[in-house]
């Protein structure tokens, strides 16, 4: 189980970052020929860029929406670094992205799948975590006491544009 931080703490963030949702949802479950492969295929993505800190990948949380939707969010530190890696022939995404192309045309709808990315400026986020292990942007980023200035959510929205 997670060790929980005691009290209120904010992600330590000063710079731009990438924000990249990504996920699959279940159309219908007997189709497990169509959604089984997408789904294991992120596994071996997220530790290849666990294992290389130079490829601008920060950090992930898995989510689910009921039984049917798996989503990740991911944050990266440029959208360079995200495009990079997805186009890479050799990085794991784009032979799973080439085998999930050929797949669909085949298939008839019994996965689907989502991505949006939001690219956040300094200064424009800000996080709260109160008696929480490491989460979020806050476990990819780190963390600080929400104290001297990071009390409120508009002090934390303008420590997080301040270069360090």
């Amino acid at each position: 189980m997670p060790t929980i931080l005691p009290g209120r703490r904010t992600a330590q963030t000063t710079t731009p970052l990438v924000v990249f949702l990504i996920g699959m949802r279940i159309n219908r479950f007997r189709a497990v020929r169509e959604w089984l492969p997408v789904s294991r295929a992120m596994g071996p993505m997220l530790a290849e860029l666990s294992a290389a800190p130079d490829s601008g990948f920060l950090g992930y949380e898995p989510m689910l929406r009921g039984l049917r939707t798996i989503m990740l969010v991911q944050y990266w530190r440029d959208f360079d670094s995200l495009e990079a890696y997805a186009r890479s022939r050799d990085r794991t995404h784009w032979p799973a992205w080439v085998a999930f192309n050929k797949a669909a045309r085949q298939q008839r709808g019994g996965v689907g799948i989502f991505h949006e990315t939001y690219a956040v400026p300094a200064g424009g986020s800000e996080t709260i975590y109160v008696d929480m292990p490491a989460f979020g942007l806050g476990k990819a980023m780190g963390l600080v006491p929400a104290t001297e200035g990071r009390e409120a959510a508009r002090e934390r929205m303008k420590a997080s544009g301040q270069q360090a």
